[in-house]
């Protein structure tokens, strides 16, 4: 059961979007730390993008998008992945779906269509930067970003997804695309019916870094890709030298990364304001600019991303 309105705190003080503008909201199970709300213009239509975090609690979560429902444009779906798109298959996680199923009138992405096609393509851009042939990559989990995982293997990146690894806490790590292939074809429908929070950090786990399985592939990299608050999680506080390829960053996130000596930090977007938001925004975004209610076709994403000129940013740290 969802909370009534007045429970919600992210509510208290919250605006609609001025008339005339376009209106995004990421709800969000990470930290409300993390909130943000920007107005942009693109192609001279005024938006504003806004994230609401919730700290974990999935019941606070679903009565945002009751409340809201409705009275924004899109909803963007944060720290949860309501599908997967692996090798061509679509797997959805049921306790999300539960969770969105409370929006009923405004479309919910969660960024799972963005990711295949904004990060196949900005990893492809990056080859001329980069050099793939001579990087070796830690993806700290490849199955819920297959278009990143597939450009890697496709530029000759000597890679290690690491999703069993991070995910599972086994010290198995997966070397070709054909075994990451191969485990999410035989992990993903079992996983899918399991809450997500029992392998990826929500709430309060994506401040805080542990030490794990996994925490010696750091070393061995010289790119950590992948998602911000998986590779936080388990990184060491040595990374001197790293290259940092990811997507969601605050000015919080470039100061942890700082302080631990990352090099070069890029994400696959522009900065918007104050932060490089999220793929569930991001994807909300398209679809409210192209005026459809529903997931763009991969070709979609590609045009509008063109249109707006959207490219990967590289920020020397240090």
């Amino acid at each position: 059961m969802s909370k009534p309105s007045s429970d919600l705190p992210a509510l208290r003080d919250w605006q609609p979007a001025p008339p005339g503008y376009k209106h995004v909201v990421s709800i969000s199970l990470g930290g409300s730390k993390r909130n943000a709300r920007e107005e942009i213009e693109v192609l001279g239509q005024p938006f504003v993008l806004e994230r609401l975090g919730t700290d974990g609690d999935a019941r606070q979560a679903a009565g945002l998008f009751e409340a809201l429902d409705g009275r924004v444009d899109a909803f963007g779906l944060g720290g949860a992945d309501l599908y997967v798109l692996a090798d061509g298959q679509r797997y959805t996680f049921n306790n999300v779906r539960k969770l969105v199923a409370h929006a009923r009138q405004t479309p919910v992405l969660d960024g799972s269509g963005l990711k295949n096609t904004l990060e196949r393509h900005a990893t492809a851009q990056l080859d001329a930067e980069l050099n793939w042939q001579t990087q070796r990559v830690l993806m700290v989990s490849a199955v819920d970003r297959f278009g990143m995982a597939e450009a890697l293997a496709v530029a000759g990146a000597d890679v290690v997804y690491g999703d069993l690894i991070f995910g599972l806490n086994l010290d198995f790590p997966i070397r070709s695309l054909d075994a990451l292939r191969r485990a999410a074809r035989l992990l993903l429908p079992p996983l899918t019916t399991l809450p997500q929070d029992w392998f990826y950090p929500t709430g309060d786990k994506q401040n805080e870094s542990v030490q794990g399985k996994g925490t010696r592939y750091y070393a061995w990299a010289d790119v950590i890709a992948g998602d911000t608050h998986f590779a936080k999680r388990y990184a060491p506080h040595d990374l001197s030298g790293k290259t940092v390829l990811t997507q969601t960053i605050t000015e919080a996130d470039r100061d942890w990364m700082k302080d631990r000596g990352v090099a070069r930090l890029i994400t696959t977007t522009p900065r918007i304001g104050s932060r490089n938001f999220a793929t569930n925004v991001l994807e909300a975004f398209f679809v409210t600019l192209s005026g459809k209610r529903e997931a763009l076709t991969p070709e979609e994403y590609l045009h509008y991303i063109e249109q707006v000129g959207f490219r990967p940013e590289i920020n020397q740290l240090n």
